[in-house]
């Protein structure tokens, strides 16, 4: 039976070397976005090839292969480290160190590596070697804020916060040229990121900044501060007040305006509608009606004496029981027996003219009025219609 130390000395006779893992740090750190080494190697004295594995352990999670090398072949598991990992040296020079590329927050964690070897012994974990990788993340850009009316003799509360940051970043507020100045507690909380500034003046208007910083990197944000009087805040908020009133005004009249708008534009509608329902219906023109009977018979009788005037006398002599009703309507009597009278004196004897009716129309005039002439008969002594 054969024995070793850890040194691979002979105790007992002749012995293998002793198999061991070796790191170069136990703990590792790393910028997000840039690349790290694990440094690894082991120490053998056999010629034979080794197996690696690397492994990543982490607190939400069971640990998984990320890379192994057996019978002299490299193996990429499939995980969100592959485009990223690989073996920094040929595994054969017993370097075992990893790279990892572009590093992400979430690559923080237990990186274990195991090494074997068929013909070499070693003693209870000696092959195997732990290293702790953290990502950092530097600050993102705080957002700086006040709180509190800065006017002459309040207090206020500058903040700043930044979203982003592995390990959580420190804050460090201090005031710009021309007036240089820097805070310390208790007036400022380096974890919180406030400044507590009280009994405000007028000189402590200016430029302010905030410079988030942690292992990674840092970011700042500034803020004026302006530092106004009692009296020229009052002036604002009447200002304030007084542009909210005239709004306000501006907005009732509008309202108004656009009311009485929309109630005369019904009114007027409704009485239109009133108005169309009250209508009668149009009459027919006076000049377009039938002319009563009496009224066409007037019209006749004249339009005959009118022909008759143009005709010579006894050309077509009348009954002498004829009657003739004047334009007024009044009786003339019939003519006497005998024909025409004798002239007086040698001189032709004309009819005596009807006359003229007082408001009566020329016959041309009740011809263009559309009168129609009508002959009425005669009538005999006896009553009888000739």
């Amino acid at each position: 039976m054969h024995a070793c130390n850890s040194k691979g000395s002979l105790v007992w006779g002749v012995c293998s070397a002793v198999l061991e893992v070796h790191v170069g740090t136990g703990s590792v750190f790393s910028v997000e976005g840039q690349g790290v080494v694990l440094p690894a190697w082991y120490t053998s004295r056999s010629q034979k090839k080794p197996y690696v594995t690397w492994l990543l352990d982490k607190a939400d999670a069971d640990p998984f292969q990320i890379l192994t090398y057996l019978d002299g072949v490299v193996k990429v598991e499939e995980t969100e480290l592959k485009p990223r990992v690989g073996f920094l040296y040929p595994v054969l020079t017993h370097n075992i160190s990893v790279f990892i590329n572009s590093t992400r927050e979430r690559d923080s964690g237990q990186y274990m590596c195991t090494v074997n070897v068929v013909d070499d012994a070693t003693s209870t974990g000696k092959n195997v070697a732990v290293i702790n990788l953290t990502v950092l993340v530097p600050p993102a850009p705080p957002a700086c804020q006040l709180r509190g009316s800065p006017a002459v003799g309040a207090n206020v509360t500058l903040s700043c916060a930044s979203e982003k940051g592995k390990p959580s970043p420190a804050y460090q507020w201090q005031r710009m040229a021309p007036t240089l100045q820097v805070f310390f507690p208790p007036a400022q909380d380096r974890a919180r990121g406030t400044l507590k500034l009280t009994n405000l003046s007028l000189d402590m208007s200016g430029l302010y900044k905030c410079v988030a910083e942690n292992q990674a990197g840092s970011a700042e944000c500034r803020i004026i501060l302006e530092v106004h009087s009692t009296r020229e805040g009052a002036i604002i908020a009447g200002a304030v007040l007084g542009s909210l009133g005239a709004l306000a005004t501006v907005a009732f009249f509008a309202r108004r305006l656009v009311g009485y708008r929309r109630k005369k534009r019904d009114g007027q509608e409704e009485a239109a509608n009133e108005i169309k329902e009250d209508a009668v219906a149009p009459k027919t023109p006076s000049w377009t009606r039938t002319p009563p009977a009496d009224a066409i018979s007037k019209t006749s009788t004249l339009s005959s004496i009118a022909g008759a005037r143009d005709r010579p006398y006894g050309a077509s002599p009348l009954s002498d029981t004829a009657s003739v009703l004047t334009a007024a309507g009044s009786y003339r009597g019939p003519h006497r027996a005998g024909g025409c009278p004798p002239p007086t004196n040698g001189a032709p004897w004309h009819p005596p003219q009807p006359p003229a009716t007082p408001g009566g129309l020329p016959p041309s005039s009740l011809a263009r009025a559309g009168a129609v002439p009508v002959m009425v008969p005669a009538q005999s002594r006896a009553g009888s219609l000739v």
